[in-house]
């Protein structure tokens, strides 16, 4: 059976509260968020006793961390800012294993110069690819040293952003530590979001060797071509709701068919975590009600 999860900044409480909240809505397991621009948080990274403090809380509630977000634009235009921002991943990547878990997950990077996610045209281009394959192979490596597994979230306005880029990056970096978060909602596109099956079958039987984390959120057309934010107070990352085509929900707010999604999460992966993601907390109930009834209308 597959567990259900949520990202732990969505609760913008204390680290005990959050986890408290967090099982009181009956997760078994979170996705921990650690923001960049955290106080807590600098190059050197959390301490080994930080971790622990962590670890052990959410532990106590029953909820235990699976995978630690990342997110960063890895290949921010800035020099200076991606070094920064590379700094401090590669240390999330050091002290991810005091947390409880392997996976540190960021997503694959924009040269746009205003935002992290909206496109850029040198995304599409032989020399960002290979820029972009550099950082993350450097983020492997690190990940390799402490036994980690540095997993990419793909996005379509991102250099990695379709099914082929994916299945080139893995070819291109063959190892053990790095690995794919499954998110089929970031590979839709106005051109393929009619063929919505077709394209989450075609994700499963190419993309499934890599994947060691699932998220649950949902995808539709979008109204307007706009950068979208809900007014959440947590990260960018965690606020984000789309910009171009494509709007990005939470669970049941959008086009994605669940049950065939699960259906073939699980055939694969039956006992992976399938974390929430795209909701405020008073929208946490709705969206588990609603991903938990996709998970008994698939049988798993």
């Amino acid at each position: 059976m597959l567990p259900v999860g949520i990202f732990s900044g969505i609760y913008q409480h204390d680290l005990d509260e959050a986890a408290r909240r967090a099982r009181a809505h009956g997760f078994g397991c979170v996705q921990f968020d650690l923001d960049f621009t955290d106080p807590r948080f600098t190059e050197q990274g959390l301490t080994e006793a930080e971790c622990k403090e962590i670890r052990d809380t959410y532990r106590r509630h029953d909820v235990p961390i699976v995978s630690v977000s990342g997110y960063t634009n890895i290949i921010h235009p800035d020099p200076a800012e991606r070094q920064l921002r590379l700094n401090r991943l590669r240390a999330l990547i050091r002290t991810g294993r005091h947390l409880g878990t392997p996976y540190v997950i960021s997503e694959t990077g924009t040269y746009n110069t205003g935002s992290d996610w909206a496109p850029d045209p040198r995304n599409l281009t032989e020399a960002g690819y290979a820029e972009c394959l550099d950082v993350i192979g450097g983020l492997v490596e690190e990940a390799a040293k402490h036994d980690a597994v540095f997993c990419v979230e793909t996005y379509v306005n991102n250099v990695i952003g379709t099914i082929d880029a994916t299945l080139r990056l893995f070819r291109d970096i063959s190892s053990p530590h790095l690995g794919l978060v499954m998110d089929p909602t970031n590979y839709y596109e106005d051109h393929n979001i009619d063929d919505m099956d077709g394209v989450l079958r075609r994700m499963f039987a190419e993309l499934s060797p890599y994947i060691k984390i699932a998220h649950a959120k949902d995808v539709a057309r979008a109204t307007d071509a706009d950068e979208k934010h809900a007014d959440t107070g947590a990260a960018e990352y965690l606020s984000f709701r789309g910009v171009g085509a494509m709007e990005l929900h939470g669970p049941g707010q959008g086009a994605l068919n669940y049950p065939l999604y699960l259906e073939l999460l699980a055939a694969q992966h039956p006992n992976m975590p399938v974390i929430i993601e795209h909701v405020t907390e008073d929208e946490v109930p709705a969206a588990k009600q609603f991903v938990h009834g996709a998970l008994v209308a698939a049988g798993v």
